[in-house]
C-alpha cells in the first residue's frame, strides 16, 4: 500500500478578500461541510478536557442522521483528559490522522501515530493525551451500543490500517478497496468503522440506497460523488453525511488515489417504537 497521506484540519481564517462563495449545503437527505468551513470560529471544547479544540462534524438529529455523532479532535502538547466521555452507554472508535495520542483503556496502554484505529467499548474507562511536542489530531465517532440476545459487548483494541489488507470489492481490478477495522461476521458490533480505497479511474456503479447512515471524511484525492440527484465535487478535507437511503456512487478522476473514512450503523433490528 502507499503510504497515507490524511488531510487534517488546521482552523484559522480566510482573507477579508476571499470569495463568499463555497461547495457547502445542506439538504434533507445529505450535507456536504467542505473543508473550508472548518475554521477556529466554529470549534468547541469540552469540559474535562485541557488543550484541546474540535470541530463537531455530525450529531444525532431528529429525521436526518440518528444513530452518531463525529468530531475532530486537536491537541496541543499536553492536551487531553483523564474522563473523555461522560456517557456510560457510548462507545467510540478513535482515527488518528495527525501526531502521536497516548491512550488507555481500562489501564492498558498504547501509542496511536497515524493511522491507527482505537475500538474503545461502552462503560470503559480511558484516557487520551497528546505526550509528543506536536500537535494530535483524531476523529472521534460515538454512538450507542446496542445490546442483543446472545451478544457480548465487544472487546477493546488497537489497529493500524497499514497492517490490515484491504478487502477487494468483486470486479473491480483492484480500483475500489475497504480496510475494515471490525470484522463484518462480529454480532457484536453495532457499527463499522473503514478506509475506502478508490485507484484512478475507481468507480461505485451503482446507486446505493440502502439503511445504513454514513459519515463521509475525505482523507485523500479527489472525486465526484452522486449525492440523491446531484453530482457533488469533493475534496480531501470535506465531511458528506448522509441520512438512510440516499442514494450514492462515487467516481474518482484521479490525478491520484481517492480515500474516506466511513462510518456506518449496523447488526440490529430496527426500532419500532
Amino acid at each position: 500500500m502507499a503510504q497515507p497521506n490524511y488531510h487534517t484540519p488546521q482552523g484559522g481564517h480566510p482573507g477579508q478578500d476571499q470569495l463568499l462563495t463555497d461547495r457547502a449545503m445542506f439538504t434533507d437527505a445529505y450535507a456536504v461541510i467542505p473543508k473550508g468551513t472548518m475554521r477556529d470560529i466554529v470549534t468547541s471544547f469540552l469540559p474535562g478536557w485541557d488543550g484541546m479544540r474540535m470541530w463537531v462534524i455530525a450529531r444525532p438529529m431528529s429525521g436526518f442522521a440518528e444513530t452518531f455523532s463525529q468530531y475532530i479532535v486537536e491537541l496541543q502538547p499536553g492536551g487531553g483528559s483523564d474522563a473523555p466521555e461522560s456517557d456510560g452507554a457510548a462507545q467510540a472508535g478513535l482515527f488518528v490522522t495527525q501526531g502521536n495520542l497516548q491512550l488507555t483503556i481500562d489501564g492498558d496502554a498504547h501509542t496511536l501515530e497515524p493511522g491507527s484505529f482505537a475500538y474503545v467499548p461502552a462503560g470503559s474507562n480511558w484516557t487520551a493525551r497528546n505526550t509528543g511536542t506536536d500537535l494530535a489530531s483524531f476523529h472521534w465517532i460515538r454512538k450507542h451500543w446496542k445490546s442483543a440476545p446472545g451478544v457480548q459487548k465487544p472487546a477493546a483494541y488497537v489497529v493500524n490500517e497499514q497492517d490490515i489488507a484491504p478487502s477487494v470489492m468483486p470486479d473491480t481490478e483492484g480500483r475500489w478497496a475497504t480496510t475494515r477495522f471490525m470484522d463484518p461476521t462480529d454480532m457484536s458490533h453495532d457499527m463499522h468503522v473503514t478506509v475506502v480505497t478508490f485507484e484512478p479511474g475507481g468507480v461505485i456503479p451503482f446507486l446505493e440506497t440502502h439503511v445504513m447512515e454514513h459519515g463521509l471524511f475525505v482523507l485523500e484525492g479527489k472525486a465526484v460523488y452522486k449525492l440523491n440527484q446531484d453530482w457533488v465535487e469533493v475534496e480531501a478535507g470535506d465531511f458528506m453525511w448522509l441520512r438512510a437511503f440516499c442514494p450514492q456512487a462515487c467516481y474518482a478522476g484521479g490525478p491520484g488515489r481517492f480515500r474516506y473514512l466511513l462510518y456506518k450503523d449496523v447488526n440490529r433490528h430496527m426500532p419500532l417504537g
